[in-house]
């Protein structure tokens, strides 16, 4: 049985075994925005049992009319503050946002599949 994901439009497919040695290329790097939703705070807040605004005042900052998950730098990166490098893994998984449950298939990426490869070693063509 094949492990590799595939959805329509992408050229590509992604083999999510690769995330056990990646390190997290997805949640650290360059410096950038995970946009959460309402619903997506709550569950979240929730899920670290927390009050909402605690939660927003906490974990997040409003970039224009968006919230967007909080970086925090490690030496000449940034990181996802919900991501744990030493288990190499997502602190709220269960709970992660959209934009993270749908990477790698990111419209952004199905003309930049180069782009894509270099960031994650999970991509491989269909």
């Amino acid at each position: 049985m094949s492990t590799l994901i595939k959805k329509e439009g992408f050229s590509y497919a992604f083999n999510p075994l690769a995330c056990e040695s990646c390190q997290g290329k997805c949640c650290t790097g360059e410096s950038g925005y995970i946009y959460v939703n309402k619903t997506e705070i709550e569950k979240i807040a929730n899920h670290l049992e927390l009050d909402v605004r605690d939660f927003v005042n906490k974990y997040l900052f409003k970039k224009m009319y968006k919230y967007s998950i909080k970086e925090k730098k490690v030496g000449d990166s940034y990181e996802c503050i919900f991501y744990d490098a030493l288990s190499n893994g997502c602190t709220i998984y269960e709970a992660r946002p959209i934009q993270c449950k749908t990477f790698p298939f990111w419209d952004y990426y199905k003309k930049r599949v180069d782009e894509l490869k270099l960031e994650c070693p999970g991509i491989t063509n269909v």
